[in-house]
């Protein structure tokens, strides 16, 4: 059975449906716990976590890493669920840590903005108008994320096998649709889909553990041989390869470690 990834905007009914996908297919329903997750794993408090995962970065996070830093982590503790299989998952992310797996069904569901400032304003008991700029706010930064991270504009209907829209279609009619476009046959697990799915939790894996030493670093998994590349001096290369080697052999099934750097970019002054 596939994985499904449920991508929403705030009280767009995506949780819902999420839920009630769920809980038709009897499917295990993911969203927070993953933050929690990854909170508890690698001893980052949560609330750093989810700032991560939902404002946009700002100059000194760049430079810094640090939001590279905690989505590594979140990457892990999501695909550790995913490779389960069985999952529904709502929420940021979900579907640009898994490009390329066939048994994955992503979904985005969308609402109108008049009816997301009506639960706003009523969940929140604010105005219109300051329901309609949190809500605008929100929906810019998450926005500015998905293209800061991934260089992916989260809004375009090309990245989902399923747009549906919450209004004359009910919550009930989304999560049916859904089942049953996750029942076809494109969107069964194979073999060869999950073993996708697991070299891509094993690089996962080496990337955060390699986050303190090369932030960076580019890591790649297949049939249990890691190949990772940077950029390093010529001075720093042999005893980085050696560190990276012994750190990536410490993660389960790695077999072989291939560590390839290229020379730093060099910055001339137009002047």
């Amino acid at each position: 059975m596939p994985i499904i990834t449920i991508s929403r905007g705030s009280y767009s009914k995506g949780k819902e449906v999420a839920e009630k996908v769920a809980k038709k297919l009897g499917y295990e329903c993911i969203a927070r716990d993953v933050i929690i997750d990854a909170s508890k794993e690698f001893n980052i408090p949560e609330i750093k976590l989810i700032r991560a995962i939902h404002d946009a970065p700002s100059i000194l996070e760049r430079v810094g890493y640090s939001k590279e830093r905690y989505l590594a982590y979140l990457r892990v503790a999501l695909l550790e669920h995913f490779q389960k299989d069985n999952v529904v998952y709502h929420g940021l992310a979900g579907h640009f840590f898994i490009k390329g797996i066939s048994h994955v069904l992503k979904v985005r569901i969308i609402a109108d903005m008049d009816e997301r400032v009506k639960l706003e304003m009523e969940r929140e008991r604010i105005s219109r108008k300051e329901a309609s700029r949190i809500l605008k706010n929100d929906d810019r930064e998450r926005r500015k994320w998905g293209k800061y991270v991934f260089g992916i504009d989260t809004w375009d209907p090309g990245l989902y096998d399923l747009v549906i829209h919450i209004k004359k279609i009910t919550v009930d009619d989304a999560a049916d649709i859904v089942c049953h476009t996750a029942g076809l046959e494109r969107f069964k697990t194979t073999a060869e889909s999950q073993e996708m799915l697991n070299h891509l939790l094993i690089a996962a894996r080496v990337k955060a553990a390699l986050m303190d030493l090369k932030p960076d670093a580019e890591v790649f998994a297949q049939n249990g041989t890691v190949s990772i590349t940077g950029r390093a001096t010529e001075f720093q290369e042999d005893k980085l390869i050696h560190q990276i080697e012994e750190i990536a052999k410490t993660i389960p099934g790695v077999t072989n470690v291939e560590v390839h750097f290229s020379a730093p970019y060099q910055f001339v002054d137009p002047e």
